[in-house]
This record gives structure tokens, sequence and C-alpha cells, in this order.
């Protein structure tokens, strides 16, 4: 069954929250349409995560996951299952033990991305 909009508005806060630790030491920019936080002077195509909403998911984006799929080493097989893409986590409801897991990617993925800088 498919969110509800409130479902998927509250799922895109959540997700998005996951991100606001990394406000400060990096900077939005725009690719698409899209809004993504990158190291501040990347180029465009070089960005560290976004979140994205559809109809039936929420989309989190992590580009370090691409370029060092180590950082997945480890994960639950729950949060393996919402990796549909090569960067791409899929939710389509609220689960606060998979967002506390994401968040631990999250800051693992953010020590590689500005250390490979």
């Amino acid at each position: 069954m498919a969110p509800s909009p409130a479902d998927v508005a509250a799922i895109e806060s959540r997700l998005r929250a996951i991100l606001l630790p990394y406000e400060d030491r990096l900077e939005w920019a725009t690719l698409y349409g899209i809004r993504m936080l990158r190291r501040p002077g990347a180029n465009a195509h070089h960005w560290f995560a976004f979140v994205k909403p559809a109809s039936k998911h929420v989309a989190f984006q992590l580009l370090p996951v691409v370029e060092h799929p180590e950082l997945l080493d480890g994960i639950s097989p729950a949060l393996r299952k919402r990796h549909t893409g090569k960067s791409v986590f899929a939710f389509s409801a609220l689960d606060e033990a998979l967002f506390a897991e994401l968040e631990g990617l999250v800051a693992r993925a953010f020590e590689v991305y500005v250390r490979v800088a």
C-alpha cells in the first residue's frame, strides 16, 4: 500500500533532519532542480546527499556509497533492502530504527567525503 501524502511529507521531513548536522560544513546547491548538499565550491556533480520525495516513497541519495561501497559493509538487511540504486535508499514508511542506522551511515560517509576533498 502506497503511503499517503501526509506520510510522504513526514518521511521527507525526517530524512531531511538527518542532513541538518552537515549544513554548517557543506553548502546547498541545485542540480536539475534538486537541492543537494555538497562541499563548498564542489562541481555540480560531486554532491554529498539529498532527499527527493516521490508519490510512493522518499529517496535519500548518498553519493559517497557509490565511490566507497565499503561504507555499506555491515549495514542491516533491513537497510540493505532500502538500498534500491547505486546511491539511493527508498523509504515508504517512518521507521526510526532504520533512520537511526541511516544517520550512522551518513556520518561515516561524511567523514570519507570530506577526507577525499
